[in-house]
């Protein structure tokens, strides 16, 4: 009985970052870029009191074995990078990956980082950057006396300046994309960093073989399903309450035990 409230706390905890990781991917639901998360559990370590196969006799064995577990344990938290909606913004520094592969962007300490999210801005300088300010890369800068800029699918970058009738490039967005998407680091403010685990960057011109197209004047969503998350949240309440319960059941036989002498 003691065992059984162990193994219903730990079903109790894996439970609680169950509701987390829920209660972020539902804050997130308007985020540009953002992906969701799922996490993954394990059962626990089996204590095993009579195991399968075993001699019952001279010539027979037994069939099935008596393996009682210790429950769950949480093992990764891992990122669906399925493609969110697109909104129609018709600005036109919103730009949308339709298919794979990331936006680069140089952060101040001089690291490339990743996004989905293509919510730009000019700074004073006329340069291409985030919300934050970090350029994306390779750099590009729009001349001060432009009236139009557009994007093509490739990422070729166009403008058309005052006193101009032909448009000039600018410059070309290059997209990277990672072997295993689900290994990157997330460090917040839309951004990854890679690791051993997603392997180097990749890049290559949008369009080409194994990387998306862009989209401008259209931005990805969240891929965040709130219907889903909600059906989801109603599930992880009720285990954990299940949980809970089978820990009251077991102090409750416990206090039946300890009342048998009196």
């Amino acid at each position: 009985m003691i065992r059984a409230m162990w193994i219903a706390a730990s079903g109790m905890q894996a439970q609680q970052l169950n509701v987390d990781v829920i209660s972020n991917n539902l804050a997130n639901v308007n985020t540009a870029g953002f992906k969701r998360s799922r996490p993954d559990f394990q059962d626990l370590l089996y204590q095993n009191l009579k195991l399968a196969g075993m001699a019952s006799s001279n010539s027979t064995e037994i069939p099935t074995g008596m393996q009682l577990g210790q429950g769950s344990r949480p093992v990764a938290i891992q990122k669906i990078f399925i493609q969110g909606d697109y909104q129609q913004t018709q600005n036109e520094l919103d730009l949308a990956i339709d298919g794979n592969g990331f936006f680069q962007v140089l952060q101040p300490n001089g690291e490339v980082a990743y996004t989905r999210a293509g919510s730009f801005k000019l700074d004073s300088e006329g340069r291409v950057v985030t919300s934050d300010g970090y350029t994306i890369e390779p750099e590009i800068t729009i001349p001060s006396d432009t009236l139009n800029i557009t994007v093509g699918t490739d990422g070729i970058v166009s403008v058309l300046e005052a006193g101009q009738s032909d448009a000039t490039e600018t410059g070309t967005i290059e997209l990277a994309k990672f072997i295993n998407q689900a290994g990157l680091n997330s460090i917040g403010r839309n951004l990854y960093l890679p690791t051993t685990a997603s392997g180097e960057a990749t890049t290559g011109t949008p369009g080409s073989i194994g990387f998306g197209t862009i989209s401008q004047g259209y931005l990805e969503m969240s891929n965040v399903s709130v219907v889903e998350e909600m059906v989801n949240m109603i599930a992880g309440q009720r285990a954990y309450e299940v949980n809970s319960k089978a820990i009251q059941t077991a102090d409750q036989m416990l206090q039946t035990a300890n009342n048998i002498a009196r």
